[in-house]
């Protein structure tokens, strides 16, 4: 069977990657590299765990919470959890339910990650076909990017039925928490945002709840179509010189992509406040400029939840932007040691 590929299929000698390198060192093994990534998931879902528990230990339920310096509280508190009029806090039991949820999960992908890394097989091609691939298989790669995209658009439905079906989400405009009965689906209201036809700060302007429910579905729905035309289709021809299909390149994409969602989410929480309501992260805020931009409150004495969080976004995604540069060089070829591409690194890989 012959599969198809790039003529821009660029991989480097990772012979000598240091220990440093981290996943480096795995990019063709693709079992020790399934069992980093679960790995990776664990540590992330044992953050989110016990880092709940431990402010829902801190937690001063007469204090205001973007006071507070609390993380994952405001978030839990906005999706409608625990919460009552005004956005005072009547119930912790469900915060208490979140985290320790999230540890447990964390315990099996714990032991997943360690499974793969540790005992199981190095490459999964051999034996589970399936889930096997080769970076220069282009077919592979947009189906993987398809369903990837498929569990994205689950993930925002999954907001969707918390909205409309399990409790609703707390709405700062009624000061309560309510159910969204009648989510917009006009696209010319959804993509008025987008085009900038609609609000101030593009979609960062959303005001209402049935807008950020209906803008969900709309997403929810792209991403699943997007994701099924991913698996069902291969690339076209015309597309094989636009990228560069190996490794490095998908790490470049990736952390591309996360630049510029981080830029999105720094705006969002900055200004907005339906989404991220005052009563838990605290005012809007303002751009102020010294050597470089950065975002506060209109009180310099008062550093809220929605401050940090702004500015925790933008820095992360200034790091994530310089790590796509560099990643989508090497991936052209680029040698850093040498300051030059590498005529070896760029010589066509075709396999059959």
């Amino acid at each position: 069977m012959t599969i198809s590929t790039s003529p821009l299929s660029v991989e480097q000698d990772l012979a000598d990657s240091p220990w440093w390198a981290g996943n480096a060192r795995l990019t063709n093994l693709s079992g020790k590299l399934l069992g980093a990534h679960v790995a990776h998931a664990g540590l992330i879902v044992f953050w989110a765990g016990a880092m709940t528990l431990f402010e829902l230990a801190h937690f001063n339920p007469a204090a205001p919470m973007y006071e507070q310096g609390l993380i994952l509280l405001p978030h839990l508190a906005a999706e409608g959890w625990g919460v009552g009029a005004s956005g005072a806090v009547v119930d912790t039991y469900p915060y208490f339910v979140i985290g320790a949820l999230h540890l447990i999960s964390s315990a099996f992908l714990g032991f997943g990650g360690i499974f793969h890394s540790l005992r199981g097989p190095e490459t999964l091609e051999g034996r589970f076909s399936f889930f096997g691939y080769d970076w220069k298989d282009t077919g592979k790669m947009t189906t993987i990017l398809g369903i990837h995209l498929v569990l994205l658009g689950c993930g925002a439905f999954l907001l969707v039925a918390k909205a409309m079906y399990f409790g609703g989400l707390y709405d700062p405009n009624v000061e309560d928490v309510r159910v969204i009965t009648n989510p917009t689906l006009n696209p010319a209201v959804i993509f008025g945002y987008l085009f900038g036809g609609i609000g101030k700060f593009w979609i960062a302007g959303v005001d209402n709840l049935e807008d950020v429910v209906g803008g969900h579905i709309w997403v929810g729905a792209m991403l699943i179509f997007g994701g099924f035309f991913h698996i069902l289709t291969k690339p076209f021809a015309w597309t094989h010189p636009l990228f560069v299909w190996s490794g490095e390149a998908y790490l470049s994409y990736s952390l591309g992509a996360l630049a510029l969602m981080g830029f999105i989410a720094t705006l969002f929480v900055s200004v907005n406040t339906t989404v991220y309501p005052e009563v838990f992260y605290g005012p809007a805020l303002v751009v102020r400029q010294n050597i470089v931009p950065y975002f506060s409150s209109l009180d310099p004495d008062l550093v809220t939840s929605r401050a940090w969080l702004a500015n925790a976004h933008f820095w992360l995604a200034f790091f994530f932007l310089q790590g796509h540069i560099w990643h989508a060089l090497r991936a052209r070829g680029f040698d850093f040691r040498k300051g030059r591409v590498s005529q070896e690194a760029v010589i066509p890989q075709p396999i059959s």
